[in-house]
């Protein structure tokens, strides 16, 4: 099969979307080397780049197409799709280009959550309108829906109507680098590069109201009197992070949480923007701390688990679903929950150690070559039923 790929995160995005398309992409020209893999980028990067003798990156040749690339990406580009004889098209982050559904190219749509609709009051109208009609679209017009939790299907059902048998649940991986064991000498070089303490907890994700950065720095209040271990923040915000900092300060923690993405290296080193020194940031933590309210799945709880770092995180939403028995749960409305969590897997090691061990047993559940092979019966389910209807 000739399959295409919406490939703007892939090239461009150095967060959650990105890392789902480019590892996606990798694992499926891996584990499917007879396919020929074509990702569709609007413009050219410097920052992430994906090889292979199946993967073949397609950018607009026409002047237009390139001067006005949002464009190509959301309609014209079905003019390359057909050139290409592209038989699946994979639109890797929440859409579809406009009227693809007329060809004869059959469509995926990938959709992360939906959390816009449960919270439209954390995110701009405009943004929450343009949303709402990119989704719907693509879950209306798609052959086929992915979700990537059974959470975030049951959202497409409710707020789209989308009907349950046109919806596939296929889990994501996450980059093999955070299964692989860092050595010792690695992260004493990378705490050293970006002047990290010794021992510290970790959280990693946009600094948002929804993913709950506040409930942390209020345990850490909690526990001032007894457990002074930073916290190590890998995210950025805007509003809500300032909010954040407020509390921070009036409350005399600001030796306690450490804004690593405001670290000057931080924001010019490649290997931190591409997350390459992310492993040794995790292997060196002693937990993960992810006590978010809503997530469409939740990549930082399962790049813990490869890690085997314990991880604590919300009894609610998907969460369940990314930490299996692998994870310590809490209530994210709870201060006093994460403050116990955090000083538990501190004091107790050998609850640790098995919540370490059951955490990588859950993991491989989330093999790239299973998640890829999900996928990849997707794409031959409509092959199928084209080669049905074509007799």
């Amino acid at each position: 099969m000739n399959i295409g790929f919406d490939a703007k995160r892939a090239y461009h995005n150095g967060t959650g979307l990105g890392h789902y398309s480019r590892t996606l992409i990798r694992s499926l020209a891996e584990y499917f080397p007879h396919d020929e893999y074509f990702l569709f980028n609007p413009k050219p990067s410097e920052l992430f780049k994906l090889s292979g003798k199946n993967i073949h990156e397609i950018l607009p040749s026409k002047l237009l197409h390139k001067t006005l690339s949002s464009i190509w990406r959301s309609t014209w580009i079905k003019s390359d799709l057909e050139k290409l004889d592209i038989d699946i098209y994979h639109g890797l982050s929440n859409e579809i280009p406009i009227d693809i559904d007329i060809t004869d190219i059959k469509s995926v749509v990938t959709i992360h959550d939906v959390i816009f609709e449960r919270f439209p009051g954390q995110y701009s109208k405009i943004d929450v309108e343009i949303y709402k009609r990119k989704f719907k679209y693509a879950c209306d017009h798609a052959d086929k829906v992915i979700a990537i939790s059974e959470q975030t299907k049951k959202d497409i059902i409710e707020f789209y109507k989308t009907p349950e048998e046109k919806i596939a649940v296929c889990y994501q991986s996450c980059d093999p680098a955070f299964g692989a064991t860092v050595s010792e000498k690695i992260k004493q070089q990378i705490k050293e590069k970006y002047s990290l303490p010794d021992q510290y907890f970790l959280y990693v994700g946009s600094i948002i109201e929804r993913k709950n950065l506040m409930g942390i720095c209020k345990a850490i209040y909690l526990l001032r009197n007894e457990l002074k271990i930073p916290l190590v923040v890998i995210g950025d915000g805007t509003k809500y992070k300032q909010q954040v900092k407020d509390f921070i300060k009036q409350n005399g923690l600001d030796k306690q949480v450490i804004f690593l993405s405001e670290n000057p290296l931080a924001k010019v080193a490649s290997s931190f923007l591409k997350a390459d020194d992310f492993p040794a940031i995790y292997q060196s933590a002693i937990a993960m701390i992810y006590p978010s309210f809503f997530e469409g799945f939740g990549i930082p709880v399962l790049e813990a688990l490869w890690s085997r770092l314990p991880v604590i995180t919300s009894n609610v939403s998907c969460l369940p679903e990314a930490g299996g028995d692998g994870a310590y749960y809490v209530d994210p409305n709870s201060s006093e929950e994460i403050a116990e969590g955090m000083k538990t897997i501190f004091a107790d090691g050998s609850f640790t150690e098995a919540l370490k061990e059951k955490g990588w047993q859950h993991a491989q559940n989330f093999t790239q070559k299973k998640c890829a092979a999900n996928v990849m019966r997707v794409y031959e389910s409509l092959k199928l039923n084209v080669e049905l209807l074509n007799g």
